[in-house]
């Protein structure tokens, strides 16, 4: 019995935190040097994205990528516009399609959205 009392003053007196009298000034300098800290944490993060990206970008352009890229979709972008408009062809359900097209990618916009939304909501509970 005297363990719960006790225990419920304890509780009390730690929820009663004395005040101090330079509390203020001392809180003032701790958001000082943690406002310090994430200026600096920005800044360097923010260069350290601009010497990436123009790294990346100085090898995209040296590696001649976009030419390489260019001669790899030909292949098989022919082989897929052949394939779609043989099917065109032989079937009348890609004209049923295109309208129903607007639809799907509706629904995909939608659907991602509302993913967007649950991750935000995930992020805050965090």
């Amino acid at each position: 019995m005297a363990e719960v009392e006790f225990e419920r003053r304890l509780e009390r007196l730690f929820a009663d935190a004395p005040a101090f009298s330079d509390s203020e000034p001392f809180a003032a300098r701790v958001e000082r040097r943690l406002d310090r800290g994430w200026a600096t944490r920005r800044v360097l993060i923010g260069v350290a994205g601009v010497v990436g990206g123009v790294i990346g970008a100085s090898q995209l352009v040296m590696s001649n990528f976009a030419e390489d890229l260019q001669s790899a979709a030909e292949g098989p972008a022919r082989l897929l516009s052949a394939g779609v408009s043989q099917v065109a062809a032989e079937s009348d359900w890609m004209n049923a399609l295109s309208g129903a097209g607007n639809v799907v990618w509706l629904a995909a916009g939608l659907a991602g959205l509302a993913v967007a939304f649950v991750i935000t909501r995930m992020i805050e509970e965090i």
